[in-house]
């Protein structure tokens, strides 16, 4: 499964990401390798929550188009 995320550099320093396609999905991290360690298990909870509340897959409904 691939999800795309958005990276930014946070304030206080490190960095802190988004995924657009899972709502209330952020997480961060010092270093690059500490943020998409934390993006993966944010991601793999995020799922595992929707799935137990029966929420439809939400990367069913994003599609990507160029233009």
């Amino acid at each position: 499964m691939k999800i795309k995320a958005i990276i930014y550099p946070a304030e206080e320093g490190g960095y802190w990401a988004e995924v657009p396609a899972l709502p209330g999905c952020i997480t961060e991290g010092d270093t690059m390798e500490e943020l998409v360690n934390n993006l993966q298990d944010a991601i793999q909870g995020w799922l595992e929550v929707a799935n137990e509340i029966q929420k439809p897959d939400p990367i069913s409904q994003v599609i990507e188009i160029a233009v």
